[in-house]
């Protein structure tokens, strides 16, 4: 429908259908916590549930599921047999083909697949369309490295009940496999650290024929006490299967050609009390217990994939995205597991202490953690990782699923956002603005109205009518402009897009083989199936500059709603008998959606133009394992609450160790009016947030920080200019991510896993390895906060170089009014910044650099302290070819000395320098500013600087010690380039 008439009259007539669309599709807009399933709603989940019930409560119970011992064979790495699953109720044998692979990383895998189906049994399928093995295209998408073979694994031990293989570095892992019943016990150093099936929850679904049954006739005393006892003994109940075929929510219907085919198995985590992981949640970064009890959940963690407005707190909800990799801690030792599905998953979390003697000498109980996962399609196939160090956990599973892009530089400022810019004048106002307040940012973004009604890749001609000249004159002082782009294509006559598209048959099918057409935000649309290669090689030739018309160089790419987000669908998504690419369920790939979307739109950016090799950016809301290797991610539609501010900290470090670093909750809350002390702190916390954007709904008020008005506009334009001051430091931290997975914030049990009080802190983290500590304001009228300090080192405040009184593992209080961000340096740390304030990144990118050095309490060892600093041009994949520089500080507290030298290790003379490389010999060291500096130093009034063959003396200010505050050293115009060899003698 297009709305006529001038802008302001348009806009009217908008809002009108936005409220009519809001009624007519509730569930899209106002979502709530009863909209979505919980698990007794969810077939399958309360299936296994009841299963885990029935046998946890029966002191007989034993696992229905062996391994034939004569079908065992082990080679290179490799074990290789057939569980048999022995149906109660009908004596069937099933047969399930287990691999268990030992890969030279250290990592373990387990993968049990059900024997594929014949064609006699094919034919008694009720549904010809269905494909009839499980989902096996999972690690196509997730996995991108780390499988070779161990092939120096070797059997330990092995008789008639079990195998022992020894694997990983110097064998000192191992994986003894009971085979009666069947069970999996990972150990190290000969300690068990994870089981699998201990508790015998192993429960494969398998495949079976649609026979109608009658309905059972009633029988007197069929439902007596004695009946009921006698039902809970060994033998279980029969089956539900009342949603084996079909199943019904909210007014949907799923039907199940298949029929029930869910996987599940008991993880335990033997001796750890904690875990972690399995995003996005907005809970606690140590998960919670799931099967009730004071402060527990009841309901299990779940992962699908959904558009849920308004999302709640403190809940195992769904979100928008799911990393099924969940880690365990406790002192001085680490696991995890990576649990590769793609469909529906819930996940069990109970704790429960070690049967010990009393009289025993072995000291207290240890507190177990048993965890049961349940996914509803698809393989069971678990990663596990025996770590022992956080460090060990995110390096392996990034070699695995790849780890975080290296992101452009710009995309590590802010981003200015709402839902909507109305015009390119607006934008251009606001550009305009920022610069008049001195607000330094990056990026303004375009939300769904920019279009014209709807249709993505064209502009709304009444009000963008000019983009071109928007983007120029933001590109003018280096700044981007981001557009949306969601995967439902508006179904209309006379839009070329959606024409194509259905000529090419590019879109997501229903289960009956036809376009799939649900609603919206256009109305009726169809939705591009990512998962195919026809669809993606379509997706990559939309964005073409002189395709995509009003584009240029510094546009990008957000996409949202790709759950995928269906307003008439069921739980506002797709339904799960839809067909994508290789006539594969929906319900097989749900969770994986969202990031063959977000994949597509990276890969059609890099081919927009030939020879155009610059990285990407695309924000994504909806992502899996494996997501981070192609964007960024965001919380999705949170309030503007001071509660919605403290649950950002968990989930964005929840995030971090998840492999998926690159992540920002919206600032100041997406629905509602924050107050100004509310919106401001949220700037200050947002400054530490990887991905720091800005960004309100629709009726929410203007809120531009330069419109809060004083003192609130100078606070945040001081947090802004802190971000940006910082940039070097941030940018390096990604480069670490990059290349080993290392989270860009990290929580207290990463840095100090020796430290149990850690292991639950959750609002506060340090900065890549920066030693900069940053505990946000998230309480409304708080004017001090508590800091826990993790060690014995010296802490500084970051502002004042004041020395905190601090004592290893206690709680200090930190004076924090409105314009004080509670920020710490850790003693023994270098890190770099650029201390000129400029409007964007891009303006400050031949700048010189100031570095900065903590001093530790112990000022005198030879590596007092270090640090490092990552340079590239900040925007193409030159770095790929050596275009980089990598620099390692060392302050000598012996010698007295601050040295920078290739961090790698590199002969950079033997570097050739191409044209970015060449500009970056002007950029040097303006100043080093030394927190801690020796009294000895009073009265030093020069120092020596050596670097490339000269020697020169450089001025240096010594400020004394003086009512806490730490003495300190600044040296001025140093003058050596950033990319050479030096040293500075003090």
């Amino acid at each position: 429908m297009h709305v006529a008439g001038p802008p302001s009259s348009r806009w009217a007539a908008y809002l009108g259908l936005l409220s009519a669309l809001s009624a007519a599709f509730a569930p899209a807009v106002a979502v709530k916590e009863h909209d979505f399933k919980k698990c007794h709603q969810s077939g399958f989940c309360q299936r296994n549930r009841a299963f885990a019930d029935h046998a946890l409560a029966s002191t007989a119970w034993e696992s229905p599921y062996t391994i034939a011992a004569e079908s065992g064979s082990f080679k290179d790495g490799q074990y290789q047999a057939v569980i048999l699953k022995t149906v109660s109720d009908s004596g069937e044998t099933v047969r399930l083909p287990i691999t268990v692979s030992f890969l030279e990383s250290g990592t373990a895998r387990v993968t049990v697949d059900e024997e594929k189906r014949q064609k006699g049994e094919i034919e008694l399928r009720h549904d010809s369309k269905a494909r009839k093995e499980r989902y096996n295209e999972a690690e196509q998408w997730a996995i991108v490295g780390g499988m070779t073979l161990d092939k120096a694994a070797k059997i330990g031990y092995e008789d008639k009940t079990q195998i022992t293989v020894k694997y990983g570095p110097s064998s000192k892992f191992e994986a003894t496999i009971k085979l009666s019943p069947f069970s999996i016990d990972f150990k190290r150093d000969g300690s068990s650290q994870i089981k699998f099936n201990d508790q015998g929850l192993l429960n494969v679904e398998h495949w079976r024929p649609k026979i109608e049954k009658p309905e059972p006739e009633k029988t007197e005393g069929e439902s007596t006490e004695e009946n009921k006892a006698e039902e809970t003994k060994e033998e279980p109940k029969d089956e539900d299967e009342s949603t084996w075929w079909d199943e019904t929510f909210g007014g949907n219907t799923d039907t199940k050609p298949r029929g029930p085919e869910s996987v599940a198995l008991d993880i335990s985590f033997v001796g750890y009390e904690h875990v972690y992981g399995i995003p996005s949640h907005a809970s606690s970064l140590s998960l919670k217990q799931t099967r009730g009890g004071d402060g527990n959940y009841q309901e299990p963690y779940r992962m699908y994939n959904a558009d849920v407005f308004e999302y709640i707190l403190d809940s195992p909800m769904t979100l928008y995205g799911s990393i099924p990799f969940m880690q365990a801690h406790r002192k001085d030792s680490s696991v995890g597991v990576f649990w590769l599905n793609a469909a529906e998953t819930w996940v069990d979390i109970t704790k429960g202490k070690d049967a010990k003697n009393p009289l025993s000498l072995g000291g207290k109980a240890k507190t177990n953690t048993h965890t049961h996962w349940i996914s509803e399609s698809g393989l069971l196939d678990v990663f596990v990782f025996l770590g022992p160090t956080p460090k060990d956990l995110t390096a392996k599973y990034g070699e695995l699923t790849g780890t975080t892009a290296m992101p452009q530089e710009f995309s590590l400022g802010y981003h200015q956002c709402r839902w909507n810019y109305v015009s390119d004048d607006d934008v251009k106002d606001v550009d305009r603005k920022m610069d008049k307040f001195k607000m330094p940012y990056d990026v303004i973004w375009l939300d769904i109205e920019y279009t014209d009604e709807k249709k993505y890749f064209t502009w709304d001609k009444h009000t963008f009518t000019d983009p071109i000249g928007m983007g120029k004159q933001l590109d003018s002082h280096g700044r981007k402009l981001v557009t949306i782009i969601d995967p439902h294509i508006k179904n209309v006559d006379n839009y070329p897009v959606v024409a194509e598209m259905k000529s090419k048959d590019l879109g997501v099918k229903n289960k009956e083989g036809n376009l799939f057409e649900g609603w919206c935000w256009p109305g009726s649309s169809h939705w591009i199936d990512a998962f195919s290669p026809a669809s993606r090689e379509w997706w990559s030739s939309l964005f073409k500059y002189d395709t995509f018309k009003g584009t240029m160089e510094n546009t990008w790419i957000w996409n949202d709603m790709n759950e995928p987000s269906v307003f008439n669908g069921p739980e506002t998504t797709m339904p799960k008998d839809n067909l994508h690419d290789g006539n594969w369920e929906h319900r097989d790939v749900h969770n994986l959606n969202g990031m063959t979307f977000q994949n597509a739109t990276y890969h059609a950016l890099i081919t927009r133009k030939p020879g155009e090799l610059r990285r990407p950016f695309v924000l994504t809301r909806s992502f899996f394992a494996g997501s981070q290797r192609v964007g960024a991610m965001w919380t999705g539609d949170n309030q503007a609450a001071w509660d919605h501010l403290q649950a950002s900290i968990p989930m964005i470090l929840s995030q971090g160790i998840a492999g998926f670093p690159f992540s920002g909750a919206d600032v100041g809350g997406f629905f509602g009016n924050p107050d100004k002390d509310l919106l401001t702190r949220w700037y200050q916390a947002g400054a530490f947030y990887p991905f720091f954007r800005g960004h309100a709904h629709i009726d929410a008020r203007r809120r531009e920080p330069y419109l809060i008005g004083e003192p609130y506009t100078t606070i945040i334009g001081a947090a802004l200019r802190l971000r940006y001051s910082l940039l070097p430091s941030w940018y390096t931290a990604f480069r670490h991510a990059h290349l080993d997975g290392t989270p860009v914030v990290k929580p207290m049990f990463y840095t100090h896993p020796s430290e149990e009080a850690g292991l639950a802190i959750d609002d506060q983290f340090f900065v890549g390895n920066t030693g900069l500590l940053a505990k946000p304001v998230t309480e409304k009228d708080q004017v001090s906060v508590d800091v826990w300090i993790p060690d014995a080192e010296v802490y500084y405040d970051y502002f004042t170089y004041a020395v905190v009184p601090t004592r290893k593992g206690e709680r200090v209080a930190l004076e924090a009014p409105m314009e004080k961000i509670p920020l710490l340096m850790r003693g023994g740390h270098v890190f770099a910044r650029r201390d000129v304030p400029r409007r964007s990144s891009a303006l400050m990118r031949w700048d010189d650099y100031t570095l900065v050095v903590t001093v530790p309490r112990d000022g005198k060892a030879a590596v007092a302290a270090e640090g490092d600093l990552y340079v590239d041009d900040g925007d193409s994949f030159d770095f790929q070819d050596g275009q980089y520089i990598h620099r390692r500080f060392v302050f000598d507290g012996a010698a007295k000395s601050l040295t920078s030298v290739d961090a790698e290790g590199r002969d950079t003379a033997a570097i050739k320098e191409g044209e970015w490389m060449q500009r970056m010999r002007a950029v040097g060291v303006d100043k080093i500013v030394v927190v801690g500096a020796p009294a000895s130093w009073a009265g030093k009034k020069s120092v020596t600087v050596e670097s490339e063959g000269k020697t020169w003396e450089a001025r240096v200010e010594f400020t004394p010690a003086a009512q806490g505050r730490a003495a300190f050293a600044v040296v001025k115009k140093v003058g050596v380039r950033i990319g050479a060899d030096w040293r500075v003698g003090f």
